[in-house]
C-alpha cells in the first residue's frame, strides 16, 4: 500500500503512531518503524537527556524511519527542537502550538514535519510555514483534541492544501484507514489501538481498560481551560467534571491534572491517573504484537478497497 505519504517518509504502510505523552517511548516506537509504520517517540515534558537517551535506544533496535513528537506548550520545546536537530531524528510531530519558529531550522537540517492540526485554518497555515505534511486530528482522538470530526476535518483539509493529509481520531482497524484513504488522506495516525501492543510498557491496568471499554466510556475535560482531552472515564474525570460546574479559575483544574498521566500510564492508578483514550476503544479487544496490529489494518483496508462492492453488497453500475 504505497502513498505520498509512504514515499515521502520511506516507509511500508501509510501508518503513523501517535506520539502518546508517558506511553510512546522506543520500546513502542521501534517496533512499529520495524513493522512498516512510523513509529513516534514522545517529547511531552520529558528532560532532555531523557528524550536523547530514547532516541539512541530507539536506533539500536532498529535503521527504519521514526519520528519524535514534540509538544510546543512544554517548557523543554525549544530545547527539543535543537535536540531533534543534534540526532538526526528524520521526522518531527508537533501538537499544542505554533511550530513556525522552528521549522525552517528543521527543514534546513533535512528533518519532515508534520504539525498535528484541529482545522483547516491552521492546516493552511502550517504548510505556508513549510510543513510537509499535516495530521487532521478528529475529536474522536484520546488526549488533546479540536472540535471537529475526523468524518468533517479530513476532507475539508484535504481540499485546502497541496501536502498528504494524515487522520486521526477514530481509526483502529482497516475500515477506519480505507474509510480515511476515501476522504482525501494518504495515512493514519493511530493512537488507541497501540496502547494494546506487545510493545507498549503502560501499566496493566491502562491495558485492561482500554480492552474493557465501550463506545460510551470516554470523556472530554479541560475545555474551561482551553486544553480539551478525552480520556476514560473514571472516579478523577468525575471530580474533573463536577469541579468545571462550578469553578472560575482554570488554575484550579491545571493543579488537579499535575501528575495525572503518570498515574494512570506508570502507576497504573485507576482512581487518580487520566487514561487518555480515543472513542474507537471499544474496536481494541486483544494484545497483539505492533507487527500483527499493523498487517492486519492493512491487510483489511486493502481488501476492502479492491473488493469493495463484493463485499459491501452494493451494486456499481
Amino acid at each position: 500500500m504505497k502513498t505520498t505519504l509512504t514515499r515521502m517518509l520511506g516507509i511500508e504502510y501509510p501508518i503513523i503512531q501517535g506520539g502518546m505523552a508517558w506511553v510512546a517511548d522506543h520500546h513502542i516506537a521501534a517496533a512499529v518503524s520495524q513493522a512498516g509504520g512510523l513509529g513516534l517517540i514522545a517529547g511531552a515534558n520529558a528532560p532532555v537527556d531523557v528524550v536523547r537517551g530514547e532516541i539512541r535506544k530507539l536506533k539500536e533496535m532498529t535503521g527504519k524511519p521514526f519520528g519524535v513528537n514534540i509538544m510546543l506548550m512544554s517548557p523543554n520545546a525549544t530545547d527539543l527542537a535543537q535536540l531533534v536537530i543534534d540526532e538526526k531524528v528524520p521526522v518531527v510531530t508537533t501538537g499544542a502550538g505554533n511550530p513556525s519558529k522552528f521549522i525552517p531550522l528543521w527543514k534546513e537540517a533535512g528533518i519532515k514535519v508534520i504539525p498535528v492540526i484541529p482545522s483547516v485554518a491552521l492546516a493552511v497555515r502550517m504548510v505556508r510555514s513549510g510543513a510537509d505534511a499535516v495530521v487532521a486530528e478528529g475529536s474522536e482522538s484520546g488526549g488533546h483534541i479540536g472540535e471537529l470530526t475526523t468524518m468533517a476535518l479530513v476532507p475539508q483539509v484535504a481540499s485546502a492544501v497541496d501536502v498528504p493529509v494524515i487522520a486521526a481520531g477514530g481509526i483502529a482497524d482497516g475500515r477506519g484507514l480505507a474509510a480515511a484513504l476515501m476522504l482525501g488522506a494518504m495515512g493514519a495516525q493511530l493512537g488507541t489501538v497501540f496502547l494494546a501492543a506487545e510493545e507498549c510498557n503502560i501499566h496493566q491496568n491502562f491495558k485492561e481498560l482500554v480492552l474493557k471499554a465501550k463506545d460510551t466510556d470516554t470523556v472530554v475535560t479541560g475545555r474551561i481551560n482551553g486544553h480539551p482531552a478525552r480520556q476514560l472515564k473514571n472516579k478523577f474525570t468525575k471530580r474533573i467534571v463536577e469541579m468545571e460546574k462550578v469553578t472560575e479559575d482554570p488554575n484550579e483544574i491545571e493543579n488537579m491534572l499535575t501528575g495525572s498521566l503518570r498515574m494512570a500510564a506508570v502507576e497504573g492508578d485507576k482512581d487518580k491517573g487520566s487514561f487518555m483514550c480515543g472513542q474507537i476503544a471499544g474496536l481494541v479487544k486483544e494484545i497483539r504484537p505492533a507487527r500483527v496490529i499493523i498487517q492486519s489494518i492493512v491487510e483489511e483496508a486493502d481488501d476492502l478497497i479492491m473488493n469493495f462492492s463484493k463485499r459491501s453488497g452494493i451494486e456499481l453500475e
